[in-house]
């Protein structure tokens, strides 16, 4: 069961994971959510959020957040400002938020919490978190974690969804054990087909599909996912997962399993809804759906494409003509290396190469720097896209999908030198 956070003293709470939290606000936030009482973003508001022009968009600060932009508030969805993007690591509490299921965790004891690893195996497993730190080995990666959906507001003609500008996704060390560690420990019996993972959040009705995810059995041990207990070198964010999730690198964020507590093996393809239903794209990942024209044949999403952002100018922004001004971005994939970033200040009409930024390593984002002097005044386009080891770049025409993922285009960005 669950302790009460107002017999918690604040050192305790601290000691749990909720460092640099307001009590109060948190106090709040679960009172609020045990209820199912939560009706706006500012019943969570550890402060006031910023002040913001007219036409701006929303934003809100929940417990461990700093100023966010709200999408929904129940669940909490809440995208990442762009100027973040200009780092190697996404600071803690400017990541994203995505929940799908209202009922999330707002109290967790970590004396009494188990991560159960079960189901088709010969030796099922009841971890606590001291025995994951001390009997496996400790391991991190740094890793994008994107949604699905990122940047779905974009799409053309629209989807339904939620309205992600480009701001769905960030930038983390990871540390944790291994999976493979956790299976291998279990012993997975022969014919195992599926590997399930399930967190804490609860569906507010019964009807409401629970949010498991799956992978096939014969490749959770050969992708370098881990089950993570710190982020950036801190225990996790209550809403990013504390206190354990699962990080499948290179793989949309739709697999990385918040506040997990159960991993099973199946003997039987897994028929849940968010595998069969939800989160799928066409077979052929070289189609382009249109409203009238929809796949028929779809397959789970599972890896990221390939993709470059502009950080820098941000929308809106004046350049200033004839001084030298350092155009910034990021790029990514699903963890074959990005090699080669090119921008154009001309519409496509010419490409120069960009300068490269530090690798933190195959499944993080690379950040990068071009240099630019721009000449007459008045609107231009700026384009940047990315190439990868293995020769991949990014489409010149988007590919729309139903749901509105995994948009990786080439970026433009409308600018205005004056």
């Amino acid at each position: 069961m669950m302790d009460r956070l107002d017999t918690i003293p604040p050192e305790q709470l601290l000691a749990r994971g909720f460092a640099h939290m307001d009590r109060r606000a948190f106090l709040r936030l679960a009172a609020m959510a045990a209820a199912g009482a939560i009706a706006s973003a500012r019943g969570f508001a550890a402060d006031p959020p910023a002040s913001v022009a007219p036409g701006a968009p929303e934003l809100a600060r929940f417990p461990e957040k700093t100023d966010l932009i709200l999408l929904t508030d129940r669940p909490p969805q809440l995208e990442m400002p762009l100027r973040y993007f200009r780092q190697e690591l996404t600071p803690n509490e400017a990541f994203f938020v995505r929940w799908h299921l209202s009922g999330i965790p707002t109290s967790i004891d970590v004396g009494t919490f188990r991560l159960a690893v079960g189901g088709h195996v010969e030796n099922p497993l009841t971890l606590t978190l001291d025995q994951l730190r001390k009997d496996f080995e400790q391991v991190s990666v740094v890793a994008v974690n994107q949604c699905s959906g990122n940047s779905r507001s974009f799409f053309e003609p629209r989807v339904p969804g939620g309205q992600w500008a480009n701001g769905a996704m960030g930038n983390a060390k990871w540390t944790g054990v291994r999976l493979r560690d956790l299976l291998e420990k279990a012993k997975m019996k022969s014919g195992a087909v599926d590997v399930t993972f399930q967190g804490l959040d609860r569906a507010p009705l019964p009807a409401t599909p629970a949010f498991i995810k799956s992978l096939p059995a014969d490749r959770a041990g050969e992708l370098d996912a881990i089950v993570a207990y710190e982020m950036n070198g801190a225990p996790l964010p209550m809403l990013n997962g504390f206190p354990l999730r699962l990080i499948v690198p290179g793989w949309f964020a739709t697999y990385w399993v918040k506040a997990l507590n159960e991993i099973n093996v199946t003997s039987e393809k897994f028929p849940g809804f968010w595998m069969a239903k939800a989160y799928r794209v066409p077979a052929n990942p070289e189609m382009a759906e249109s409203p009238k024209e929809l796949a028929k044949d779809t397959v789970p999403i599972s890896t990221m494409p390939i993709r470059s952002l502009f950080a820098r100018p941000e929308p809106g922004e004046q350049v200033p003509a004839g001084k030298a001004y350092d155009i910034e971005g990021l790029a990514f994939d699903s963890g074959k290396g990005i090699q080669k970033i090119e921008v154009s200040t001309d519409g496509g009409k010419t490409w120069a190469d960009a300068t490269l930024g530090k690798d933190l390593g195959k499944y993080s984002w690379r950040l990068w720097k071009f240099t630019w002097t721009p000449g007459a005044k008045g609107p231009t386009t700026l384009m940047a896209r990315a190439t990868n080891a293995a020769g991949e770049t990014q489409p010149a025409t988007p590919r729309w999908n139903r749901s509105g993922y995994a948009r990786n285009v080439i970026e433009r960005l409308e600018v205005t030198v004056g």
